[in-house]
């Protein structure tokens, strides 16, 4: 059945319609031939229990300033309620560092930032996942070894000595390692223009990765290239797919990767909400595909979006290409505008979903009771080459 929302009235459903898989990734069905992760010692809370929150509030009250909880924006709205701060990926790892004081961080969001948080923190703390398959479909899409077997295809081409690989924040840490091993470094959605400028001051092409899409967006939309200055690697194919000609040609060397969220997003959604609703603002994040940033009206990061919507004035529309809590979120915080989801379908990030109120309280109470649980560590050496990159963004102009 599909629900309408009334635009005056945001705590009514937005218009979209779960999918039996998307039921799934959401934990409202279950599938034991499929489901990965870990099992958690002893048993969860059940999903129903009602006293689930006033157990939450307890164990955070039992751990006062030795727990430090982080929020990120897809997370649930029940989720968010306990997290002492909010953001995105990087200012969420760099609040846990500026908190030495916390002897947990609970990172309630996926693992590749939990990782960072790891990085950046200090020996003595400890950075948990409440549920270790809270992973990043588009982290996933790039390993170790497969970026190692294109830096040998970049060599073999003759083009490895000046290209500067630039790896989104959303990459795991044996990728942000292989970025500081080769003097290359890190972005996020809101300075990938930056970053990109940097690395074509050190060489003359750069290597993107993981999300093809936040790399063409960039370049072209913001710097100017062409789209034929940009060439997809695919690990899955015999020297990424492409030929060293096409390599020594081309400026960017983009990872074939993507978000699953925001990649579902489409021209025709774009053009379907247009013709709903009249003089609607198209707002959409950098990680949707070049036809979609294209046909909208802004674009921007995570935070970007939130500030727009804050200062946007009252009675105005807009169509979010974003995830779909966070969608919710701010229609409920703007009750002034008219806040619509992009596409009609659900969009939510299935992964990050998975930190929800009974892992949250598991972990909880689990360190009140001085039990260590789900902890994130990085070896030594990844977090040192990883740190490069990390503080060569940081260092960036």
């Amino acid at each position: 059945m599909t629900t309408t929302q009334t635009p005056t009235d945001p705590t009514e459903p937005l218009d979209v319609r779960p999918t039996p898989l998307a039921l799934l990734l959401l934990g409202r069905e279950s599938d034991p031939r499929s489901e990965r992760g870990v099992d958690c010692p002893g048993d969860l809370p059940a999903p129903s229990d009602p006293d689930l929150v006033a157990r939450a509030r307890a164990a955070k009250a039992r751990l006062g300033e030795k727990v430090f909880i982080l929020g990120h924006h897809y997370q649930r709205d029940e989720v968010i309620e306990f997290a002492d701060v909010t953001g995105d990926s990087f200012k969420l790892a760099r609040d846990a560092a500026a908190r030495p004081d916390a002897e947990y961080i609970v990172f309630c969001g996926v693992h590749f930032m939990a990782e960072s948080a790891d990085i950046l923190t200090s020996d003595a703390q400890q950075v948990i996942l409440p549920d270790l398959a809270a992973g990043c479909s588009m982290a996933d899409m790039a390993s170790a070894e497969q970026v190692a077997e294109c830096w040998d295809v970049l060599t073999d081409a003759g083009v490895a000595g000046v290209t500067v690989p630039v790896s989104y924040m959303n990459s795991s840490a044996d990728i942000k390692a292989f970025t500081g091993r080769h003097g290359g470094t890190i972005c996020t959605s809101s300075n990938a223009r930056r970053a990109l400028e940097w690395a074509f001051e050190q060489g003359e092409k750069v290597l993107f990765l993981p999300d093809q899409h936040l790399g063409r967006n960039t370049a072209v939309r913001e710097m100017g290239l062409s789209l034929d200055d940009c060439v997809v690697y695919n690990p899955h194919k015999p020297g990424g797919g492409l030929t060293a000609e096409q390599l020594r040609d081309a400026k960017m060397i983009l990872w074939r990767g993507h978000c699953s969220v925001h990649g579902r997003f489409s021209l025709e959604s774009v053009e379907d909400v247009r013709a709903r609703i009249p003089g609607i603002n198209v707002l959409v994040h950098p990680e949707c595909k070049h036809e979609v940033v294209s046909a909208a009206d802004h674009v921007g990061s995570t935070e970007h979006i939130i500030k727009m919507l804050d200062e946007a004035p009252a009675g105005s529309a807009w169509a979010l290409g974003t995830e779909l809590n966070l969608v919710r979120r701010l229609a409920k915080a703007h009750p002034d505008k008219q806040i619509v989801f992009l596409d009609k379908t659900v969009c939510f990030c299935s992964t990050m979903n998975r930190i929800d109120l009974p892992h949250l309280v598991w972990t909880l109470e689990n360190l009140a009771d001085g039990k260590s649980v789900n902890r994130i560590q990085v070896d030594a050496d990844t977090e040192h080459f990883a740190k490069l990159a990390l503080e060569q963004m940081l260092a960036l102009p």
